[in-house]
């Protein structure tokens, strides 16, 4: 019998994100396994949440059973299979939320049992909240702290792999869901101006004696490169900014998106036509703004990244006044996920440096 063939929504999935999967914590054989047996885009959300189904039940025996540590493990995996059915799932949103709940939920359970612990905060923002993950690195009475800024279709329960390369070096990490992501997608749409979320963190962050408030930085992965450039811009009180593979322009890569890419961005921005959505786009922008990042920067573009080519990050890093290492990774895809060797580590101790901890 012939195998079906793949709708082309399946094949953007397959084509673009299996190193993205792989590289955040996913097993390669879950992500062969499950899209393997997946043909038309409607049973995306199913299929991964089915997998996982599996890891959380393992890891709430785990939890049952007194052994924690495997617990956050298997429910860490649990949180990153339910968020990535539905990251882009936004066509049915009954499934959406209910796979999103999912995510939320594991990983919570998972935090007090992660080497070093989380703890789940909220962060006033005018009259509603945005929640993050805040851990501290072990041993460090008073660590400077990175704001991490996610994507258009990544939440905070993502950021496991990042914030492990940050705290190793002595360093809080906070990722968090700003408006348009995660548990805040649902009532606040996304904005251009992003430096009005951050300044929100920032703001929570100088209520804690427990981090350092005059070393703090910022990060941002895929249009989350956008957001953490644009807060430099504007927020004085950032010492560092890293964007990975972050947009220049987003009305300007908007339009060769995939359709998953474009409909995710109508949902999120709360439009109810695509022209709608095309024009909030167009506030998304770092003209007239690159040039006031002053505080050290970090820019990180794929050689062959698709989805956002190499020129924006040569053009953010050209155009922002303060000291700049700008790293265009050959053979990089988008976030660069198929060599993250090539940036990751350099990355996370340039970042330490400009944030005064020592080289380790």
């Amino acid at each position: 019998m012939d195998t079906p063939a793949k709708d082309k929504r399946v094949e953007i999935a397959l084509r673009a994100w299996a190193p993205r999967f792989v590289a955040s914590g996913v097993p390669l054989a879950d992500f062969e396994e499950v899209t393997g047996g997946i043909s038309r885009w409607d049973e995306w959300c199913a299929a991964w949440s089915a997998r996982a189904a599996v890891h959380e039940e393992i890891g709430r025996k785990a939890l049952a059973d007194g052994y924690n540590i495997s617990a956050a493990g298997h429910l860490t995996r649990a949180a990153l299979c339910y968020h990535f059915g539905k990251f882009m799932f936004v066509h049915d949103l009954a499934q959406m939320k209910a796979a999103h709940a999912r995510t939320v939920e594991c990983r919570n359970l998972a935090l007090p049992h992660l080497n070093p612990p989380g703890e789940r905060v909220a962060i006033p923002y005018g009259d509603k909240t945005l929640y993050g993950v805040l851990r501290k690195p072990a041993g460090v009475a008073k660590p400077p702290v990175v704001i991490i800024c996610v994507g258009l279709d990544s939440t905070k329960e993502e950021m496991d792999f990042y914030e492990t390369l940050l705290l190793d070096r002595g360093m809080a990490t906070l990722p968090f869901d700003g408006p348009g992501q995660g548990e805040a997608e649902y009532t606040i749409p996304l904005r251009g101006d992003f430096e009005v979320p951050v300044k929100a963190v920032l703001d929570y962050i100088e209520t804690r004696a427990d981090l350092d408030r005059n070393h703090i930085g910022v990060m941002g992965v895929s249009l989350g490169g956008y957001y953490a450039a644009r807060a430099a811009a504007f927020e004085k009180r950032l010492k560092a900014c890293v964007s990975l593979s972050g947009p220049y322009s987003w009305v300007e890569v908007f339009d060769a998106r995939n359709e998953l890419s474009r409909e995710a961005f109508k949902v999120r921005s709360h439009s109810k036509t695509m022209e709608e959505a095309r024009a909030v786009a167009q506030t998304l922008t770092l003209a007239d703004a690159a040039k006031n990042i002053n505080c050290p920067l970090y820019v990180v573009g794929g050689e062959l990244d698709h989805l956002t080519p190499p020129q924006n990050a040569e053009r953010i890093a050209a155009e922002a006044s303060g000291p700049t290492v700008l790293n265009i990774v050959k053979g990089g895809n988008h976030v660069v996920n198929n060599r993250r060797y090539r940036y990751q580590s350099q990355m996370a101790d340039w970042l330490a440096q400009q944030l005064g901890l020592p080289k380790s």
